[in-house]
């Protein structure tokens, strides 16, 4: 397999594998958190029907 990736120009060897994040910082942050309730989008002025019909 390796012949054939080395002949197709293609690396042989696979990527090196990141290491893991840590979690997010939202804990330490200096400002209160957002209010989650503000950012949520307004409700459509129509009834979509979602149902599928086959």
């Amino acid at each position: 397999m390796q012949r054939i990736l080395a002949h197709m120009g293609e690396p042989t060897e696979p990527p090196p594998i990141a290491s893991a994040r840590g979690p997010p910082g939202w804990d330490d942050a200096p400002e209160p958190a957002p209010d989650w309730d503000l950012l949520q989008q307004p409700e459509s002025d129509f009834e979509f029907d979602q149902r599928i019909a086959w």
